[in-house]
Protein backbone atom coordinates (compact mmCIF):
# COMPACT_ATOMS: atom_id res chain seq x y z
CA UNK A 1 0.00 0.00 0.00
CA UNK A 2 2.96 2.48 0.48
CA UNK A 3 4.22 1.67 -2.71
CA UNK A 4 0.95 3.35 -4.45
CA UNK A 5 1.93 7.16 -3.46
CA UNK A 6 5.70 6.94 -4.79
CA UNK A 7 3.67 4.93 -8.38
CA UNK A 8 0.97 7.74 -8.70
CA UNK A 9 3.61 10.46 -8.24
CA UNK A 10 5.69 9.19 -10.66
CA UNK A 11 3.12 8.45 -13.21
CA UNK A 12 1.52 11.86 -12.31
CA UNK A 13 5.12 13.88 -13.21
CA UNK A 14 4.77 11.73 -16.61
CA UNK A 15 1.81 12.79 -17.43
CA UNK A 16 2.12 16.16 -16.47
CA UNK A 17 5.49 17.09 -18.72
CA UNK A 18 3.79 15.10 -21.58
CA UNK A 19 0.68 17.63 -21.23
CA UNK A 20 2.84 20.41 -21.11
CA UNK A 21 3.88 19.65 -24.30
CA UNK A 22 0.82 18.64 -25.93
CA UNK A 23 -0.59 22.08 -24.67
CA UNK A 24 2.44 23.45 -26.20
CA UNK A 25 1.96 21.64 -29.60
CA UNK A 26 -1.68 22.75 -29.54
CA UNK A 27 -0.88 26.69 -29.01
CA UNK A 28 2.14 26.53 -31.66
CA UNK A 29 -0.36 25.04 -34.30
CA UNK A 30 -3.19 27.46 -33.08
CA UNK A 31 -0.47 30.24 -33.39
CA UNK A 32 0.25 29.17 -36.71
CA UNK A 33 -3.28 29.19 -38.00
CA UNK A 34 -3.94 32.36 -37.07
CA UNK A 35 -0.43 33.82 -38.97
CA UNK A 36 -2.27 31.83 -41.92
CA UNK A 37 -6.32 33.37 -41.88
CA UNK A 38 -4.26 37.08 -42.50
CA UNK A 39 -2.16 35.51 -44.79
CA UNK A 40 1.52 36.14 -42.93
CA UNK A 41 4.00 33.32 -42.66
CA UNK A 42 5.78 32.34 -38.99
CA UNK A 43 9.54 33.77 -39.32
CA UNK A 44 12.07 31.25 -39.48
CA UNK A 45 14.05 29.70 -36.95
CA UNK A 46 17.48 31.23 -35.93
CA UNK A 47 20.29 29.69 -38.09
CA UNK A 48 23.05 29.16 -36.24
CA UNK A 49 25.42 27.60 -39.32
CA UNK A 50 24.90 24.62 -38.23
CA UNK A 51 26.57 24.83 -34.86
CA UNK A 52 24.00 22.94 -32.59
CA UNK A 53 25.33 19.66 -33.08
CA UNK A 54 28.52 21.11 -31.76
CA UNK A 55 27.11 22.49 -28.93
CA UNK A 56 24.65 20.18 -28.10
CA UNK A 57 27.62 17.36 -28.47
CA UNK A 58 29.76 19.33 -25.97
CA UNK A 59 27.42 19.47 -23.20
CA UNK A 60 26.21 15.75 -23.47
CA UNK A 61 29.47 14.87 -23.58
CA UNK A 62 30.48 16.93 -20.38
CA UNK A 63 27.95 15.35 -18.48
CA UNK A 64 28.99 11.62 -19.85
CA UNK A 65 32.40 12.22 -18.58
CA UNK A 66 31.10 13.31 -14.91
CA UNK A 67 29.08 10.51 -15.28
CA UNK A 68 32.62 8.18 -15.86
CA UNK A 69 34.44 10.53 -12.83
CA UNK A 70 31.57 9.69 -10.07
CA UNK A 71 30.48 6.53 -10.85
CA UNK A 72 34.15 5.25 -11.11
CA UNK A 73 34.91 4.52 -7.44
CA UNK A 74 31.46 2.65 -7.28
CA UNK A 75 33.64 -0.78 -8.39
CA UNK A 76 36.25 -0.05 -5.48
CA UNK A 77 33.13 0.74 -2.97
CA UNK A 78 32.02 -2.41 -4.09
CA UNK A 79 35.12 -4.56 -3.97
CA UNK A 80 34.06 -6.69 -7.27
CA UNK A 81 36.53 -8.07 -9.36
CA UNK A 82 36.01 -6.34 -12.17
CA UNK A 83 39.22 -4.85 -14.10
CA UNK A 84 40.30 -0.98 -13.20
CA UNK A 85 36.39 -0.95 -11.51
CA UNK A 86 35.12 -0.59 -14.56
CA UNK A 87 31.60 -2.57 -14.14
CA UNK A 88 28.49 -2.08 -16.12
CA UNK A 89 27.31 0.49 -13.95
CA UNK A 90 29.82 2.62 -15.74
CA UNK A 91 27.39 2.81 -18.80
CA UNK A 92 25.61 5.50 -17.50
CA UNK A 93 28.40 7.13 -18.82
CA UNK A 94 29.57 6.04 -21.85
CA UNK A 95 26.31 6.21 -23.55
CA UNK A 96 26.13 10.08 -22.90
CA UNK A 97 29.83 10.19 -23.67
CA UNK A 98 29.92 8.56 -27.14
CA UNK A 99 26.87 10.00 -27.85
CA UNK A 100 27.87 13.66 -27.48
CA UNK A 101 31.26 12.83 -29.59
CA UNK A 102 28.96 11.45 -32.04
CA UNK A 103 27.54 14.73 -32.33
CA UNK A 104 30.90 16.45 -32.33
CA UNK A 105 31.78 13.85 -35.39
CA UNK A 106 28.64 14.80 -37.13
CA UNK A 107 29.45 18.80 -37.33
CA UNK A 108 33.06 17.78 -38.08
CA UNK A 109 31.75 15.37 -40.76
CA UNK A 110 29.19 17.94 -42.08
CA UNK A 111 31.24 21.43 -41.38
CA UNK A 112 33.58 20.97 -44.65
CA UNK A 113 30.80 20.75 -46.96
CA UNK A 114 29.72 24.23 -46.09
CA UNK A 115 32.94 25.95 -45.94
CA UNK A 116 33.53 25.12 -49.04
CA UNK A 117 30.67 26.77 -49.82
CA UNK A 118 31.13 29.62 -48.39
CA UNK A 119 34.77 29.82 -49.56
CA UNK A 120 32.71 30.96 -53.02
CA UNK A 121 30.76 33.53 -52.55
CA UNK A 122 30.52 35.07 -55.90
CA UNK A 123 30.17 32.16 -58.42
CA UNK A 124 26.75 33.01 -59.85
CA UNK A 125 27.25 36.33 -60.62
CA UNK A 126 29.60 38.33 -62.70
CA UNK A 127 31.21 41.13 -61.25
CA UNK A 128 32.63 44.35 -63.37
Amino acid sequence: MDSIIPCAGSLGFMFLILGFGLVMRFINYKETMALAEKGLLKPARFNNNGKGALIWGIIITAIGLAFIIGLWPLGAMMNTNVPFGFGPWMLAGLIPTFFGLALILIHMLTREGKKEEQASPGTGAKSE
